[in-house]
C-alpha cells in the first residue's frame, strides 16, 4: 500500500474554518460494544449521578423506552428542564416508531429554536406567535396555543411532518430540519449535531449509532446511514493504521479496495476539495490518470468534505476525477468517487482521514477508527 507521509503534499496549505466550540459529541460517548468495539471516550462534562449513567449500559443502539419519571443524566451545558424536554422528544420518537435519526434531528431543531426550553410567547419578536421546543406558530397550522406548549404535542407535530419529507433518513440534519421548520436561516440547525447526537446517546443507550431504519442490531455497510448521521466510505479490511511506530505521519487508515469500488461520502456536508495532487520525486508534474507509485508524492484525485462540528474527512487515491466539486452539498452515503492507487501509492486502495476543527493539517488529524466506531460505522470487515 501507499508508504509513509503520503498526504504531506496533499492537503496544499493548512486550511482553518472558524471553530465552533462543539465537543465532538461522538468521542463523548459511552463505550461501544457492538460491530467489534471496544473502544470508549469519556470527555468530562456529564453532569446527574453516575450510577445513573452508568446504568443506561453501552448498547448498540437499541434505544430502549425512557423512564421520563426518573432523574435523567446530565450534560454539563444543559439544565434537567432541557434534558426532560430531549428525553420527551425521544419518548415520543420512540412511540411513534420514528428511527434514531429522527430523534437526533428533532432534537438538533429544538436546539436551535429554543435550547431545549419550552419558550412561551416572546411578544417582541417578527414571528412573536413561535412558542414551544420548535418555536411552533398558530397562525401557520401547528395547533392552538396550548397545545404547542405541550412538548409532547409540539414533539409529534414534528414528527408527522418530518416522516412526509422524502428521503430525510440521509438528508444533512440541517437539510432536514429546515425542511420542517422553513426557517429563515436554514444553515443555522448544522451547528446543533455533534451536541444533539450526545444528547440521543445518552439518554437512549447510544441509539444514535444504531443504522436508521435497518436491523439495529448489525454493523453499518457502505450506504446505509447510522441515526449519528454517518456511514463506512468503502468496506474492506484496514491494510495500515494511523500513525504506526513504522509511518509516524500517516494521517489516516489504508482500507483495502478493488479498483472502481464506490466511495461513499461519511456523513453530510460541503465539498471543500477536489483535485489531483499527485508530482514526481522530483517535482515533475505527474498527473492522476495513471497509478502512481510509493515514489509519487501526493493523494492523487482526492476529496475533502465539511461536516457538521466542524469535522472534516479526506478520501484519496481515486482512479478518476472525483463525482463531486468544491461547493457541492453532498447526503450520507452518497458516492463521490472511485477507488484507485493514484498518487502516493502501491496498491489499490482508499486512504480515509478524519480532521477536526476544520484543520485539515497534520495536527488536526485523529485516528479515524475509534471516531467511526463511536458514530456507529465502524471502519474495516464487518462481524459475520
Amino acid at each position: 500500500m501507499s508508504s509513509p507521509d503520503e498526504t504531506n503534499s496533499a492537503a496544499g496549505p493548512k486550511r482553518r474554518i472558524r471553530p465552533l466550540g462543539l465537543v465532538i459529541a461522538v468521542l463523548a460517548s459511552v463505550a461501544l460494544l457492538c460491530c467489534g468495539g471496544t473502544s470508549a471516550f469519556f470527555l468530562g462534562g456529564l453532569g446527574g449521578d453516575a450510577d445513573q449513567s452508568s446504568a443506561l449500559g453501552p448498547g448498540c443502539g437499541t434505544g430502549g423506552p425512557i423512564d421520563l419519571s426518573r432523574k435523567l443524566p446530565r450534560i454539563a451545558q444543559l439544565g434537567e428542564e432541557q434534558m426532560r424536554n430531549a428525553a420527551i422528544i425521544i419518548s415520543v420518537g420512540q412511540k411513534m416508531n420514528v428511527p434514531p435519526r429522527g430523534w437526533v434531528i428533532a432534537i438538533g431543531t429544538a436546539l436551535q429554536e429554543s435550547v431545549l426550553t419550552n419558550l412561551p410567547n416572546l411578544g417582541s419578536r417578527n414571528d412573536h406567535d413561535s412558542l414551544g421546543l420548535f418555536q411552533q406558530r398558530p397562525r401557520q397550522g401547528w395547533g392552538t396555543a396550548e397545545q404547542i406548549m405541550d412538548p409532547q404535542y409540539s414533539s409529534r407535530k414534528f414528527y408527522e411532518k418530518l416522516l412526509t419529507i422524502s428521503g430525510w433518513l440521509t438528508m444533512p440534519l440541517t437539510d432536514a430540519a429546515q425542511a420542517v421548520q422553513s426557517s429563515a436561516f436554514p444553515d443555522a440547525y448544522a451547528k446543533h449535531e455533534p451536541l444533539a447526537t450526545e444528547i440521543v446517546n445518552l439518554l437512549a443507550n447510544g441509539a444514535a449509532r444504531a443504522v436508521g431504519a435497518l436491523n439495529a442490531l448489525r454493523c453499518v455497510l457502505p450506504g446505509e446511514i447510522a441515526a449519528s448521521g454517518w456511514t463506512v466510505p468503502v468496506r474492506g479490511h484496514i491494510v495500515s493504521g494511523w500513525r504506526t511506530p513504522e509511518r509516524p505521519r500517516h494521517n489516516g487508515v489504508d482500507i483495502a479496495a478493488p479498483k472502481r469500488t464506490v466511495i461513499h461520502a461519511a456523513a453530510g456536508g460541503v465539498v471543500i476539495t477536489a483535485r489531483c495532487n499527485a508530482v514526481a520525486l522530483s517535482g515533475a508534474p505527474w498527473g492522476c490518470d495513471r497509478d502512481g507509485s510509493p515514489f509519487v508524492l501526493g493523494c492523487g484525485w482526492y476529496v475533502d468534505i465539511l461536516h457538521a462540528g466542524n469535522v472534516t474527512t479526506r478520501y484519496c487515491h481515486m482512479i478518476q476525477r472525483p463525482f463531486v466539486i468544491v461547493g457541492q452539498r453532498v447526503a450520507a452515503g452518497q458516492p463521490i468517487g472511485l477507488s484507485g492507487t493514484s498518487g502516493h501509492s502501491s496498491g489499490p486502495h482508499v486512504h480515509f482521514e478524519v480532521h477536526l476543527n476544520g484543520d485539515t493539517s497534520w495536527g488536526g488529524a485523529i485516528n479515524p477508527v475509534p471516531f467511526m466506531q463511536q458514530a456507529g460505522a465502524p471502519l474495516g470487515e464487518p462481524q459475520p
